[in-house]
């Protein structure tokens, strides 16, 4: 198995350099190209095929949403897994991101050690490494809360509305202690409600609300793919508490069999 290639597009010469630095550190990681605009993304990238690219969004001459279309419209044999990484962290601009097919959208600033994480990933190499060398290579093995931020904006639920948060801190705190999803309202949102200074009510319907963003994005396919399995349908909307159990019981098995 060859080492991963990555396209560094950023009109950022130090946050490159930087990239660059941590990555050919990385045994496994190639830095087979930078550049500064998506049009030089875009040429360089017939030339040069890579596996990953590590894209900006603002930037001159075309920006990364000209180059995932463009892209797009090449009907590219092996296109490369695209990951974004942008100090725009709008809603729109991240489905945006998404729907043109980016695989993860990180907002600057960025730890690059969850980046290498995210370009083994999409790369399906993760896995393949022991705990060992996986820990040895990014610093650190992923958290929840970076795990939970990766799941939640790939199914559509965007970082800056409210319910974002409650639904981390209810998984987080039902992986804690399953037996409080079974005292939703008399502990869970109460709970929650404490840590963020507001009302249960005010939490249940944030939770709603972000549940209902997800489903109306209709994403619910890439929901499947990370249970591996059949768990949600576009007309079969969960319930907060079917939703949260469901996402804690998967994190919960991770922790188990890791």
């Amino acid at each position: 198995m060859g080492d991963i290639k990555v396209m560094l597009v950023d009109d950022n010469a130090e946050l490159r350099r930087s990239m660059r630095t941590a990555m050919e550190r990385q045994e496994d990681i190639t830095v087979a190209a930078e550049c500064s605009t998506g049009l030089e993304a875009l040429e360089m990238l017939s030339k040069t095929p890579v596996d990953v690219v590590v894209l900006d969004i603002i930037m001159p001459q075309m920006d990364g949403y000209g180059f995932m279309e463009e892209m797009n419209r090449q009907a590219l044999e092996h296109p490369p897994q695209v990951i974004v990484v942008s100090a725009l962290g709008r809603d729109d601009f991240i489905m945006r991101a998404v729907d043109l097919g980016a695989r993860y959208y990180m907002i600057k600033p960025i730890e690059i050690s969850a980046l290498i994480a995210r370009i083994r990933e999409v790369c399906g190499r993760t896995a393949l490494l022991p705990d060992a060398a996986r820990l040895s290579a990014i610093g650190h093995a992923p958290s929840m809360d970076e795990k939970l931020a990766g799941l939640f904006l790939t199914i559509g639920i965007p970082a800056h509305i409210k319910g974002y948060a409650f639904l981390r801190e209810a998984v987080k705190m039902v992986v804690e202690n399953p037996d409080i999803i079974n005292r939703i309202t008399k502990e869970l949102y109460p709970g929650i409600g404490k840590r963020f200074n507001t009302s249960a009510s005010k939490v249940e319907r944030a939770i709603r609300h972000a549940i209902e963003v997800a489903w109306s994005r209709g994403r619910i396919d890439t929901l499947n793919k990370a249970f591996g399995c059949k768990v949600a349908t576009k007309e079969d909307k969960p319930t907060n508490g079917e939703f949260i159990a469901m996402i804690a019981d998967k994190f919960a098995m991770e922790q188990r069999t890791a």
